[in-house]
């Protein structure tokens, strides 16, 4: 009977069992899937079923309630997750905002930033970040040592033959170029004239077939007197381009040192100046100096403009250059420079032809000019006295050469003569006779390429008397800073 009893009770606690568990699928089919399709009709309960105790009601709910807080907490990530990326986007585009603006800021800075460079020979350049200024200043100066030997005498000279100071650069545009040299050597001055301006001028490269150049410079006359003086292979220059180049005056240059993109085979130079020379003030008789050059160089461009061949190439360089000018009513004795005329002025002629070759550190170099004035002197008279003016007449030539023996040693030797016309002024008439040929070598020792030099030089000079012959030794140091 007690057997009976508790199989009986057993039977109904597992009906009360299954029924609990019926009743709860449906809501945990509602609280999964809404859309759930109707469940099956459940089994069929126990008669009279004892109530279901109510611990294992707690644990029904109990497996509902996790659910739909596991629901609950995913929302709430997801929303988290949501902001998170939100937050990482907006911090993004700051970023890339911040940055935008840091580089457009470096931008403005970098148009006002200044550049300072400096080395051995080249001077101190100050140049602009955005290339719209620069400007280099430099030093040179000269030291000389002369000793001449004559047939009654010896003389010593030592001085400092030239002191300049020049800045150069460009403004707005590294095509708008400037140039501004300044001298003040004791030789440097003319005797009428107190400036020690030697160039200035304002000259636009952007044209590559029309470089304009206005201002006070050396006139493109010569090859031998526009070569920088610095890279002379003697201590001085010919006596021929002394006496016949038209040294530097005011104007305006048109040139191109590449005419139609040949590489450096053709270049010309056109000139228009005042023609009366350098640093003059006052009113002159109306009369321009016009001068044009033309030069081809068959192998194209290099660097004619130096007289030695430091660079070595082992390739054949060659320029041949010629030139013509016309200088109307000039009162300069020599055509642009020597002693003003007070009695008149002359019409100029000029012709010059010059050439320059260069292989492997062998140098070569030629030029032919000549000066003829209209009118051989004047006639006028200072204090009721009669007085004449002459005018200078003549020609000149010569020929250099020199071989780089080592890196820093240079040998090089010219033979140099000039003439002068029949009728001419007679104190050139005496210069030639007495000093119109020049032969002589010399030794340069290169210890920063042209920038720090050591020269030595020796001359015979002589003319058609031979006792009027002389002989010269000079030394020199050439520095540029």
């Amino acid at each position: 009977m007690k057997s009976i009893n508790g199989k009986k009770s057993h039977t109904v606690r597992a009906a009360a069992a299954l029924s609990l568990v019926a009743a709860a699928l449906p809501s945990l089919a509602s609280a999964q899937q809404p859309a759930a399709p109707p469940q099956a009709p459940a089994p069929p309960q126990a008669p009279a079923p004892l109530p279901a105790p109510a611990p294992q009601e707690t644990g029904a709910a109990a497996g509902v309630e996790p659910l739909s807080r596991r629901v609950a907490e995913l929302e709430q990530q997801q929303r988290a997750l949501i902001e998170r990326l939100e937050a990482e986007r907006k911090a993004a585009a700051e970023e890339r905002a911040s940055a935008a603006k840091q580089q457009a800021e470096a931008a403005k800075d970098k148009g006002s930033g200044v550049k300072v460079t400096a080395a051995p020979g080249k001077g101190f350049t100050v140049k602009t970040a955005d290339d719209k200024f620069s400007s280099t200043i430099r030093a040179r100066v000269q030291l000389r040592e002369t000793i001449t030997h004559t047939g009654e005498d010896d003389t010593n000279e030592i001085n400092v033959k030239t002191v300049r100071l020049t800045t150069s650069g460009h403004v707005l545009s590294p095509d708008l170029k400037y140039n501004a040299q300044l001298a003040f050597g004791g030789n440097d001055f003319e005797k009428d004239s107190p400036s020690p301006v030697f160039d200035a001028f304002l000259e636009y490269t952007g044209i590559r077939d029309l470089n304009v150049r206005v201002g006070q410079f050396f006139v493109p006359f010569d090859r031998a007197r526009t070569t920088r003086e610095f890279t002379l292979q003697l201590v001085d220059r010919q006596i021929a381009v002394r006496e016949f180049t038209l040294d530097r005056d005011v104007g305006l240059m048109l040139s191109s040192p590449d005419l139609f993109g040949l590489g450096g085979k053709l270049s010309y130079n056109l000139f228009v100046g005042g023609g009366e020379g350098r640093n003059r003030f006052g009113g002159q008789k109306h009369g321009p100096l016009a001068v044009a050059r033309l030069a081809v160089r068959p192998f194209g461009a290099f660097d004619d403009d130096q007289e030695g061949d430091l660079s070595r190439e082992a390739k054949p360089r060659l320029a041949v250059g010629v030139a013509g000018g016309y200088n109307h009513q000039t009162n300069r004795q020599n055509s642009t420079y020597g002693t003003t005329l007070a009695h008149g002025a002359a019409d100029y002629l000029h012709g010059a032809a010059d050439l320059v070759f260069k292989y492997a550190g062998f140098s070569l170099s030629a030029e032919a000019v000549v000066r003829h004035a209209e009118r051989d002197s004047f006639e006028g008279e200072v204090d009721g006295a009669p007085v004449r003016e002459w005018t200078r007449s003549g020609y000149g030539y010569f020929v250099q050469s020199g071989f780089l023996l080592t890196e820093r040693v240079e040998v090089a030797a010219r033979w140099d003569q000039i003439f002068a016309e029949r009728g001419t002024d007679p104190k050139l008439v005496d210069l030639v006779d007495a000093q119109g040929k020049q032969v002589g070598g010399g030794l340069n020792v290169y210890l920063n390429g042209y920038a720090l030099k050591i020269q030595g030089d020796y001359f015979y000079i002589f003319g058609k008397e031979g006792s009027d012959a002389r002989h010269v030794g000079r030394l020199q140091l050439d520095a540029s800073f």
